[in-house]
């Protein structure tokens, strides 16, 4: 039996997170990606670039373009018009990648070459 009597709980585990201040570069063939996918929508939404759980290497890129969240956790980079976040808290993950696309007959995208990543997968999509 537990404190409140119930089968039990468990209480959330804050880790301190270092922030550091993210730089990106971006290749000429991505920021034309990005604003044809802003569709001159640049003022009003940022693309966010993020890192998540998953993947089989432990995490996995995401990049959205969203309505501007205005929100002090995220770091602002402007990518000649575009307004690019990257949340505090992700800061150490993806602090000097390069973001590249490629448009090929077998599919392209944006491809991120991730200098921090110590293993990464053959999909080129997740990274640890």
């Amino acid at each position: 039996m537990s404190i409140l009597g119930g089968d039990g709980f468990t209480l959330p585990v804050v880790t301190p997170v270092e922030v550091v201040d993210v730089e990106i570069e971006f290749t000429d063939s991505a920021k034309a990606a990005m604003m044809k996918n802003m569709d001159g929508d640049e003022g009003s939404h940022v693309l966010i670039i993020s890192a998540q759980s998953g993947g089989c290497s432990g995490f996995m890129y995401d990049m959205t373009i969203a309505d501007d969240p205005d929100d002090p956790n995220f770091q602002r980079i402007d990518a000649d018009g575009i307004t690019v976040l990257v949340h505090n808290k992700d800061s150490p993950l993806l602090n000097g990648i390069r973001v590249d696309f490629k448009d090929t007959l077998m599919g392209g995208g944006f491809q991120i070459d991730n200098p921090n990543a110590d293993r990464s997968c053959g999909c080129g999509q997740s990274f640890g």
